[in-house]
């Protein structure tokens, strides 16, 4: 799966942004409050929507007043939040360029769902097929999408009724037969946004069931010794990496204490002891957790980081950007947001976003369209040094509002 395209209207400072021809990694820089996290909440909000339903979502997102909050100020009571996505998914065997609309209003002193669509198309030309159409709960669903590739198939609309702050794919994507709506119910509820607390990562932990790193990274202790015993190869290539990257560290224990309960050690060459990881330093724990994250051997089809400089020297983040990019190769999406020049200048140019705000919202630009950036790089500029030099931060005088 990957998305190719994002269209956001009316969520807080995500008055007009329309992204285009996504690449695998990409990576977005701009100052504090320009809207790079606003962004990442999109994805958040529309699993949250998906878990929790919309009324919850939008208090998540923006209090008890929820909605209010949400949509841009200044827009007027008719005003909606708009949420298009463009992506490539698997559907019945066949991979489709595949279409989701989401239209979300207020009326009668609640959210509503206005409007909620899935569509493709059977091949590359003629009109886009709508194989999920609900205004306000009330809808209709294909349920012979297996058949949507033979030409002659007469398709089969079912009528469905779900509450009106409700998603369709949510109700739907439980159900077998709506094909669709199951994939992509399972890609949102997959994908991952990382909030990694280190405080949360210290410490003896329970044995817990998850695979996946956790968006907090409590379950790091868990994770880590499930990849020592299940994939020794990939822990072992995860060790060579830390030695490598991080002066000090010569060994890392992932194992199963006296008490049943699950603790990381680290060792350094010059102690006989390991040490456990309250004695270790924030960016070694951080560094770990992300080559645990980074080298799962299931990649999340959808992974957002922000500043994964934070804590970690600069010399690291070459080293980081690569391994990032490799996780992009193998399959997982991955959006970030930076400020560092050194992981700027690891990335490729096509990969970058410049974010700015003009006049209360964000505007975005991808920074091989801009023509000043581009004269720059082929006069053997790096992007971290054009964005040091606050070359991306006059974006504003260069695109239209």
């Amino acid at each position: 799966m990957n998305i190719e395209e994002i269209h956001v209207n009316n969520f807080k400072v995500l008055r007009d942004v329309h992204l285009e021809n996504l690449p695998p990694l990409t990576v977005f820089v701009g100052r504090n409050g320009t809207g790079k996290t606003t962004l990442f909440h999109v994805f958040s909000f529309l699993k949250n929507c998906l878990e929790k339903g919309v009324r919850t979502a939008l208090q998540r997102e923006g209090g008890m007043r929820g909605f209010h909050e949400v949509i841009t100020r200044g827009t007027t009571q008719n005003d909606v939040i708009r949420i298009e996505l463009k992506f490539r998914l698997e559907i019945a065997g066949v991979n489709r360029l595949v279409t989701y609309v989401l239209e979300i209003g207020y009326e009668k002193n609640r959210p509503v769902v206005l409007r909620e669509i899935l569509r493709y198309k059977r091949g590359a030309y003629g009109s886009p097929y709508h194989f999920i159409d609900f205004t306000r709960g009330v809808g209709v669903a294909v349920n012979n999408e297996e058949d949507f590739k033979k030409e002659d198939t007469e398709l089969k609309r079912e009528e469905q009724t779900v509450s009106p702050d409700t998603l369709a794919i949510s109700s739907l994507g439980q159900l077998e037969r709506f094909k669709a709506a199951k994939a992509f119910r399972e890609l949102i509820a997959n994908w991952h946004i990382s909030d990694f607390h280190i405080s949360d990562a210290r410490g003896k932990k329970m044995q817990e069931e998850g695979v996946h790193l956790s968006h907090s990274g409590e379950n790091l202790p868990s994770v880590a010794y499930r990849l020592k015993e299940e994939h020794p190869v990939i822990f072992d290539g995860i060790l060579e990496k830390m030695r490598k990257r991080v002066p000090g560290v010569s060994d890392i224990e992932a194992k199963v204490g006296d008490d049943g309960t699950l603790l990381i050690r680290y060792s350094d060459g010059a102690f006989k002891d390991p040490f456990l990881d309250y004695n270790v330093s924030d960016g070694t724990i951080k560094m770990f957790a992300y080559m645990v994250l980074l080298n799962d051997p299931t990649p999340f089809k959808i992974l957002c980081v922000e500043e994964p400089e934070n804590q970690l020297y600069p010399e690291l983040m070459a080293a980081l950007a690569e391994e990032f990019q490799e996780y992009a190769r193998r399959g997982g999406q991955v959006f970030i947001s930076t400020h560092s020049p050194d992981f700027l200048n690891a990335i490729p140019l096509d990969s970058i976003f410049m974010v700015n705000k003009h006049e209360g919202v964000s505007k975005m630009l991808r920074a091989n369209d801009d023509p000043l950036v581009c004269e720059q790089i082929a006069a053997g500029f790096k992007p971290g040094t054009l964005w040091t030099e606050g070359l991306f931060n006059g974006m504003n005088n260069r695109i239209q509002s």
